[in-house]
């Protein structure tokens, strides 16, 4: 054979008749789509289903509302910056947010202890028949699983590749820690298993997460939840809910789809008693 047949050969060795598994450039082609899905699916669903877990209870929130000492650290840093440079328009309102973030970063104890509330819920923190399901990022997400991990109880934590790579956040149960490269199936394994969704204030990701649920509840694509939108003001100013409905767009009903609260603990017994109501008892 000549010596530039056994070159070729072995190129061809190297690119063609290669594992599927190795073949990065396969993978992740185009054509490969609908196996990409399937797998970003069916890794977190086995898991789920193998740890017994039935129904979750999900919290979405900002992943900018952090512990009050950090935000207040964050706005002592600022100020200085601001002191130097008093005429910057971009420090000022970098010192306003920031202002408005220890404001709001008593949101984060409030999603750490409702974290607890479900942690310590139905037989104790080793049933995971109802667990907590957070996007596994920090700030409020964190709170959240936060809160189940101190009283010993697991937690889920769906994450999602982004351009800046956000990290799981360390609260997470290990094993129950999920990277989806699809927000389609993110938001699918948030619905699949949801029993509740309490939302504290966010940002553009926490009201697409929202708004989700509420047009699949709204057009009967998913069964009546209760959705507790914590913190009654910012939801009323961010979204003028009765404006949709005085303008016609929305049925009066479609009112009734969420309620507000203003603690954990105000939103937990929200949640109970909903399910009570309904009788679908969540134990």
């Amino acid at each position: 054979m000549k010596k530039n047949n056994k070159k070729t050969l072995k190129n061809n060795h190297t690119i063609i008749h290669r594992y599927t598994k190795e073949d990065e450039a396969f993978l992740y082609s185009n054509d490969a789509r609908g196996v990409r899905l399937e797998l970003d699916y069916l890794k977190a669903e086995t898991k789920l289903k193998n740890d017994g877990i039935e129904h979750t209870i999900v919290v979405f929130g900002s992943a900018r509302v952090i512990p009050f000492d950090e935000a207040l650290k964050k706005l002592e840093k600022i100020k200085k910056k601001f002191k130097s440079k008093p005429n910057s328009e971009a420090l000022l309102a970098q010192l306003r947010s920031a202002e408005r973030i220890v404001e709001k970063s008593h949101y984060y104890e409030e999603a750490r202890h409702f974290g607890k509330l479900v942690g310590k819920a139905g037989k104790g923190p080793d049933d995971t028949y109802v667990t907590l399901m957070t996007g596994g990022g920090p700030g409020i997400m964190e709170a959240a699983n936060r809160g189940a991990h101190e009283v010993g109880a697991k937690s889920i934590g769906l994450n999602i590749e982004l351009p800046h790579e956000q990290e799981p956040n360390p609260y997470i149960t290990p094993e129950l820690s999920f990277h989806f490269r699809y927000f389609a199936i993110r938001k699918l394994h948030f619905m699949q298993r949801a029993k509740a969704l309490v939302v504290f204030p966010g940002g553009f990701g926490t009201l697409d997460e929202l708004f989700d649920l509420l047009t699949l509840i709204q057009t009967g694509k998913n069964p009546p939840i209760p959705v507790v939108l914590v913190c009654r003001s910012y939801w009323e100013r961010i979204i003028d809910f009765e404006f949709l409905y005085e303008e016609g767009v929305i049925a009066k009903e479609d009112l009734d789809i969420f309620s507000y609260a203003e603690t954990a603990e105000e939103a937990w017994k929200s949640i109970l008693k909903w399910h009570k109501q309904n009788k679908t008892p969540l134990f």
